[in-house]
């Protein structure tokens, strides 16, 4: 068996903490079963040396609360946000979803956590190539999941057939040093298997040749260049670590080299092992990168939930624990910076970004396609600083 969650699971409630579970035992037991509230969601402190998140996972979020008794507000999906702001907030009866908050905030944390780290390493490369490659350092399960907070976040394509899928894209990939070893050892030439890459896949494939299997990468990458020519559309140095010595060196004599020989069409990708140190290095060098493990195990956005409001006798009475701020509030989008207000405050300025998507139970919003979401997050890319 494999040890997770169905959708069911989630969607009912059971993959909750357990005084979740205890604390609906008690409020029925004490008749307090119709009490409402208001539950706001907001991050208290951001990780070290982060300026701004991106908010995602609402899609999920509205597939959880739809047909309860609840209604639901929050920004839309890839809105930047900062600390103390409201992100998402419930309204309705708590018994409605007590024992959904579990399910709520680690689809909230882990969609913006990497989606904010994609934003961050795109932010960074501008309109250079940052694929995903984050899937090997992840249960298969939660996958898709992070294929599409990647996307959304910025990078430009994922590996996995599954999460492409889902989002109508096509996947993005190379090849494995795999295919390098078995020709060689097999036929006793590894430089056959980019030939067979070649007559094999589809042609709107792009040649991108994995050049630092057997030799060093500028070798390899002469070799890829003499056999395609100019159907070569790159060439991907995946350098383990215990041969990388100065990597910013390796990618300046494999550049230099290609143009020495008249094959500056040829572009570089670089993979493993890389963080924003790494790509900060060589993005004025590289054309691509293929981003995994720092992507997919980024810094926790740590949401939160907390009760703001209660309604008592028909009034809402604004409450919460110490710490935090009580009363429904409303985030409006000034400019480059955010106002928060008191909900029922007149607008201060630009527009207001916490709106309706559940009324009810019933699904009143219209969640754009991954496309249209990463696209609003490039935009608002461009206004931000690292």
């Amino acid at each position: 068996m494999f040890h997770v969650a169905t959708p069911n699971d989630i969607t009912s409630g059971r993959s909750t903490d357990v005084y979740f579970v205890m604390t609906v035992e008690v409020l029925k037991n004490a008749g307090l079963t119709d009490v409402k509230v208001r539950a706001e969601f907001h991050v208290s402190s951001l990780p070290k040396d982060y300026k701004w998140a991106v908010f995602t996972g609402l899609k999920e979020v509205v597939e959880v609360l739809k047909g309860r008794r609840v209604t639901l507000y929050a920004l839309p999906e890839g809105t930047v946000f900062y600390e103390n702001e409201p992100v998402l907030v419930i309204e309705g009866p708590y018994l409605e979803f007590a024992v959904l908050e579990t399910a709520i905030l680690g689809i909230l944390r882990h969609y913006s956590s990497i989606s904010t780290k994609a934003a961050r390493i795109k932010r960074l490369i501008g309109d250079k190539t940052c694929l995903f490659f984050g899937a090997r350092a992840l249960h298969p399960a939660v996958q898709p999941m992070a294929d599409r907070a990647a996307y959304i976040g910025g990078c430009d394509g994922v590996a996995t057939v599954l999460g492409a899928e889902m989002m109508g894209i096509k996947p993005s990939g190379t090849m494995p040093h795999a295919l390098m070893i078995i020709f060689r050892a097999v036929a006793g030439d590894h430089t056959l298997a980019w030939a067979w890459f070649d007559k094999t896949i589809s042609a709107d494939v792009p040649r991108i040749v994995l050049v630092d299997t057997f030799f060093d990468e500028r070798e390899e990458a002469m070799l890829a260049a003499k056999l395609l020519g100019e159907r070569l559309y790159g060439v991907r140095l995946d350098t383990p670590g215990s041969r990388r010595g100065n990597m910013r060196r390796i990618v300046e004599e494999v550049r230099w080299t290609l143009d020495l020989h008249g094959y500056k069409h040829v572009k570089i990708f670089v993979s493993g092992g890389l963080d924003e140190p790494q790509i900060a290095a060589l993005r004025d060098l590289a054309d691509g990168f293929g981003v995994g493990t720092s992507i997919a195990f980024p810094p926790s956005i740590d949401l939160s939930m907390d009760i703001v409001e209660v309604e008592v006798n028909g009034r809402w009475v604004p409450i919460t624990k110490r710490g935090k701020l009580p009363g429904f509030k409303q985030v409006y989008r000034c400019g480059t910076r955010h106002v928060i207000t008191k909900w029922d405050e007149p607008a201060p300025c630009g527009e207001p970004l916490l709106v309706k998507w559940i009324e009810d139970g019933k699904v009143v919003g219209k969640l754009p396609h991954e496309r249209e979401i990463r696209e609003y997050v490039l935009r608002q890319l461009k206004e931000l600083e690292l």
